[in-house]
């Protein structure tokens, strides 16, 4: 028997591949659907912003006839020094067309002058929302704390991760290994929450 499909509310092939892995020994596997038309999100939180593009391509897959699992993720960066910035509008930081080297040469521009360490201290933040086939919803929440580099290191990842620092590890986000960032991230972090949600309500062996 296939294990069921849940359709992921993303068109970030590097944020589809990290779910991958941190739901590698889910007993679903994850897919992105074609036609998923992103809705307008708000400036609220990250749980909102989840649990509002979970709803629309649940929406939009029961309007194709396909009742299915959805998920969806919202994640920013907060600097203390810029006061919380980007945060829950990390997407659109600098213009939502901006390329994120351009996005994050502009935050490194922000910060100059703000030494390193303590001052720069900064954490990134996901929200994940997951809707059964029946409408039922679930969420979590996960975040990791690091400071802004004094400039870009590394070249795996996404997004911000050249120039977050993660301090147990000396090493910037796009340094580490997936192996690495799958075991720290906010996201891991929020995912190993949705999986024991979802652990406790299998069926026990018979």
């Amino acid at each position: 028997m296939q294990p069921p499909v849940v359709y992921v509310a993303t068109s970030n092939a590097g944020k589809l591949r990290e779910m991958e892995v941190l739901f590698v020994a889910a007993p679903f596997t994850l897919a992105r659907y074609a036609d998923y038309v992103s809705p307008v999100e708000g400036d609220a939180s990250y749980a909102e912003n989840a649990a509002l593009k979970a709803r629309a391509l649940h929406a939009q897959l029961r309007a194709a006839g396909v009742p299915a699992y959805v998920l969806a993720d919202d994640s920013g960066l907060e600097v203390a020094a810029l006061d919380g910035r980007p945060g829950v509008l990390s997407a659109e930081y600098g213009g939502s067309d901006v390329p994120w080297s351009e996005r994050r040469t502009r935050l490194l521009a922000e910060l100059a002058g703000v030494p390193l360490g303590e001052a720069r201290r900064a954490r990134f933040v996901c929200a994940l929302h997951l809707i059964d086939d029946t409408g039922r919803e679930l969420a979590t929440h996960g975040a990791v704390e690091g400071e802004i580099a004094a400039e870009e290191r590394g070249e795996s990842g996404f997004s911000f991760d050249p120039i977050f620092l993660y301090p147990p590890l000396g090493r910037t986000f796009a340094e580490l290994t997936a192996r690495e960032k799958n075991q720290v991230s906010h996201r891991a972090v929020a995912a190993s929450s949705l999986r024991a949600i979802l652990r406790n309500e299998e069926p026990p062996d018979d």
